[in-house]
């Protein structure tokens, strides 16, 4: 069901007051006229706390700061008058005692006349003395096909030519992007090249990267690392290829549900990070990077709005890989609380949609413990499978030291003993190989030569691997993931 056959549902169900969320308020409001076309007429009555009732008949502008007064224009209709009344952003003065005792109020009035209250607000900020009269309801960002009719009406006012195959691919490069936005990426581009060309993609996706940057919740990554250039995680890439093609048409045909995503978790430096964007490079899907801790705001009810939009970007981006990167940091047992509750409800809510979701997001995320994560976020149904990543073992690290050499000298790989290399290196980590190399670079940079494996051995017994600095806390992890509740990656 679309917005506005909901909307429309809705209002001839007679529900006297809705709180709709959107960052799109002026769509918002052309939808909300446009579904009204196909119901009897009603007069539309719209406020906001500067200007006031932008339309009232009587009196331009009344009720302008002040709330209490936009509420009193709603009894003054006559009863029998056919109603609209859209608040902006009434959300703000929900929370002031006489706001919310007038709208109880209005209540028994709405139930009995044809006049219906919509709030409009960007988050969900709803008192709990309120929550049994007021009815949520989400406008989500444009769909593929709201898109393509967008653009198309952008060609035919240009005189462009309707090219079908390439509104199609520019309609898949605009999702995620509010109409509004889409409308100034594309203005940027007939400003440059005085139409809307194949040079229009490039442009959508810097400008995509810069909003989605902007939300300060989720951010673009790229790199051009791939599967075959990590070594190790046999077992993690058998399963990973078996789903390569599993968000394609074909798979939808064939009757495959899409993954719902993968927990990776284990040491420090083992390459889980660096795995999430082979995963985004090999199945040739955008990668989202989501710090939970952005998740957190310090205004009450902003955190909640914030895992909200955080969803509806992914889905709008759908298909793609969504990175939620050090999840046991804010979701972690042994955090204490202090937050009146907010961190479980970001839970609640995050993984309720985790086990919900129909829509092609694949879900990474990665932790350092699992040991601190909550039983909820562990069990079946949140993600398809759950990997540990340990320590490499002795043929791993071989693997790590030819994928790493031949990255820096390709041309002279078989000069390295990558066997000897690996025994020197037991108990350490990719990211700590990685930097013994680095450092055996140094070394033979400042005496004006190239590297060997010696200077390598150098670089290595230079580093404290973690293996070595809390023992304690790996073993328990090794042995806890050895127990077989989760799936070892190698």
């Amino acid at each position: 069901m679309n917005f506005s056959e909901e909307f429309i549902l809705l209002l001839n169900a007679r529900y006297p007051i809705l709180y709709i969320y959107s960052f799109e308020e002026d769509r918002l409001e052309y939808s909300i006229r446009s579904s009204l076309h196909k119901l009897p007429e009603r007069a539309i009555y719209t406020w906001d706390f500067v200007e006031g009732y932008t339309n009232n008949p009587n009196i331009k502008g009344f009720a302008s700061k002040n709330p209490l007064q936009a509420l009193d224009l709603i009894e003054k209709v006559t009863a029998e008058t056919a109603a609209i009344f859209i608040l902006k952003d009434f959300n703000k003065f929900l929370s002031d005692i006489s706001v919310a005792r007038k709208i109880k109020n209005l209540g028994r009035i709405l139930k009995t006349q044809p006049k219906t209250l919509i709030i409009t607000a960007t988050e969900v900020n709803v008192p709990s003395e309120l929550r049994d009269l007021i009815t949520i309801t989400e406008f989500k960002l444009p769909t593929l096909t709201e898109i393509k009719s967008e653009l198309k009406r952008l060609f035919t006012s240009l005189d462009q030519t309707l090219d079908l195959e390439f509104i199609e691919v520019l309609a898949l490069s605009c999702q995620g992007l509010s109409i509004e936005r889409i409308r100034r990426a594309l203005s940027k581009s007939i400003a440059k090249y005085s139409k809307i060309n194949k040079e229009t993609i490039n442009l959508i996706l810097t400008e995509k990267r810069q909003i989605i940057s902007q939300t300060e919740i989720l951010e673009f990554e790229s790199s051009q690392i791939y599967l075959n250039d990590i070594g190790g995680l046999k077992n993690l890439k058998e399963w990973l290829l078996r789903r390569k093609g599993a968000f394609s048409e074909k798979a939808e045909n064939y009757g495959l549900p899409s993954p719902k995503g993968l927990l990776l978790g284990g040491i420090q430096g083992t390459g889980k990070s660096i795995t999430v964007k082979a995963i985004a490079n090999d199945w040739k899907l955008p990668l989202l990077r989501l710090d939970v801790g952005r998740l957190f705001a310090g205004i009450v009810g902003e955190s909640e709005s914030r895992v909200r939009q955080m969803i509806d970007i992914a889905e709008a981006l759908a298909p793609c890989i969504l990175w939620i990167d050090e999840i046991d940091k804010a979701f972690s047992t042994q955090n204490t609380s202090n937050d009146s509750g907010t961190t479980s409800r970001v839970f609640g809510t995050f993984i309720t949609w985790l086990s919900e979701k129909t829509s092609p997001v694949f879900v990474v995320a990665t932790a350092n413990n699992f040991k601190t994560l909550p039983l909820e976020i562990i069990r079946k149904g949140r993600f398809d499978e759950i990997f540990f990543v340990n320590l490499p073992d002795s043929d791993e690290r071989q693997q790590i030291f030819e994928v790493l050499l031949k990255r820096i000298r390709p041309e002279k790989l078989g000069d390295f003993n990558t066997i000897l290399l690996s025994q020197k290196s037991e108990g350490f980590s990719g990211a700590e190989i990685e930097q013994g190399i680095i450092e055996g670079m140094f070394i033979a940079f400042n005496e004006r030569r190239d590297f060997i494996d010696e200077d390598i051995i150098i670089g290595l017994k230079q580093i404290i691997p973690i293996s070595q600095v809390d023992i304690k806390q790996i073993q328990e992890l090794q042995e806890w993931a050895l127990s077989g509740k989760v799936r070892l990656a190698s």
